[in-house]
């Protein structure tokens, strides 16, 4: 018998519906799209890579995305806490708050090398107001890049800053913290990303950048594409990842949840089109190559500022507002690992804030140093996939290509099998009509399923 469908005890909500959807938009859209979406497709082909991205988007991420707002608002509580109180509701085991625990996992984790990511952009803030940008070529952007890499104590610093500025907006909590940045935050990086697609429109190689990405190669397409892009779908959606299953529990009960999953679903495509369509186009037009790895943002958009009128101005104020999107991500990250410290420890929110960005920026350091002084550190080298591979890529291709899966995986067991049909209906909204039955398949054979077997083929692969 289950002791009872609604578990939501949550007191804690968004002042406004809108305030949860742009915080949700902003887990999902961010560095993700803006930076590793655009170096992701430069080094798999293009629009191959792109073309399994979008598929895997639409008939897993929106699924999984729907799912994790289900498990969030009926469990009313952070990830573990969600998941045990659902499964035990269900008569079903305690042990299930582990799964809880991988997605904070895979939040907490990510967010040790994104806040090392999100500490280049600020780096690039005050080398691009003092005009450092002005008429640099392709080399010596690569330089100024490698230069930042280099700097111990720089990348060190800004590390910090960042999560400094991450853990002051948490500690604030969700109405005051959360929501009224996101307000700000995501309109203002629609608005910048569309003044710079234009740029590139009129300046940049604009015809090549839209056939590399919309004209699929599918000669170039292997399993490592097919993983990488499924990867990338739920890693970009913020799937597999506590953020969203956190932010679901403050969620009102009369707001639709397939809805909210597809607006931020098109959110996310968005900003991955407008961000591909502003780099591409300078990358073409200046012979650089798109297949340079993760610093291809880095690269990029200096020379683009540097040759265009008011770089200065235009330069900085992307800077900023990839700053933003950023940290609309990473306090969604450190939200999941704070709402359960401050469930668990029963401790007040900015201790337990403290403790969690302490640690992930003393874990990070790992990957700051995988830039300079570690950068021949490769501890899994003797692995073939692994080779050359230092902490930061690491952590990277762990959490993205395997962890995030796994715990994906994971999340479609538990609301397709663990979680009753009278529970998931009530909570979508939808009566036993095709819609809900289409979902309820997907989460219970196609999701599980097509993770598996891309998953056990690229192993086979290597």
């Amino acid at each position: 018998m289950r002791e009872s469908i609604c578990v939501n005890t949550n007191k804690v909500e968004f002042a406004s519906r809108w305030g949860f959807i742009l915080a949700a938009m902003g887990s999902a859209v961010g560095l993700g799209n803006i930076w590793r979406f655009t170096f992701m497709a430069g080094e798999n082909g293009g629009g191959a890579f792109i073309f399994f991205y979008f598929l895997f988007i639409v008939f897993f991420g929106i699924p999984c995305l729907m799912a994790m707002i289900v498990i969030g608002r009926r469990g009313g509580r952070s990830p573990a806490g969600s998941t045990q109180a659902l499964a035990v509701a269900e008569g079903k085991s305690p042990n299930w708050k582990f799964l809880g625990w991988i997605a904070i996992s895979v939040a907490f984790l990510a967010l040790t090398f994104f806040s090392v990511v999100a500490g280049w952009v600020l780096a690039y803030i005050p080398r691009s107001l003092v005009g450092a940008f002005d008429n640099i070529s392709g080399e010596q952007s690569n330089q100024l890049f490698a230069d930042v890499q280099a700097s111990v104590f720089g990348m060190t610093f800004w590390h910090g800053v960042f999560m400094l500025i991450t853990m002051f907006i948490v500690a604030r909590g969700i109405q005051q913290g959360v929501e009224k940045t996101v307000k700000v935050m995501m309109p203002a990086l629609f608005i910048a990303l569309l003044i710079l697609v234009i740029y590139a429109a009129v300046t940049g190689n604009f015809s090549e950048a839209f056939t590399f990405m919309f004209k699929p190669d599918f000669s170039k397409v292997n399993s490592d594409t097919v993983l990488l892009a499924l990867g990338q779908a739920f890693f970009s959606l913020s799937v597999g990842g506590g953020g969203i299953i956190a932010y679901g529990a403050y969620l009102d009960k009369q707001a639709s949840i397939p809805r909210v999953a597809l607006s931020i679903a098109g959110a996310n495509v968005s900003v991955d089109m407008l961000a591909g369509m502003a780099i591409f186009p300078i990358v073409f037009a200046y012979s650089l190559e798109p297949a340079s790895g993760p610093g291809l943002l880095f690269v990029t958009l200096p020379v683009a500022f540097g040759q265009m009128p008011g770089g200065i101005i235009v330069g900085t104020l992307f800077l900023l507002l990839v700053l933003f999107a950023a940290l609309s991500t990473s306090i969604s990250m450190l939200e999941s690992v704070v709402s359960r410290l401050i469930e668990r420890e029963n401790s007040k929110r900015l201790h337990m804030t403290l403790l969690a960005g302490g640690l992930v920026w003393l874990i990070g350091l790992g990957s700051v140093f995988s830039h300079n002084i570690w950068s021949d550190f490769t501890p899994l080298g003797f692995i073939e996939i692994l080779e050359g591979a230092t902490i930061f890529r690491l952590i990277d291709f762990f959490v993205v290509n395997n962890l995030i899966l796994f715990s994906a995986f994971l999340i479609t067991i538990f609301v397709g099998w663990v979680m009753s049909e009278e529970a998931t209906r009530d909570e979508l909204g939808m009566g036993n009509n095709l819609a809900y039955r289409s979902w309820r398949f997907v989460m219970r054979y196609l999701a599980p399923g097509a993770i598996l077997l891309i998953s056990l083929v690229t192993i086979i692969a290597y």
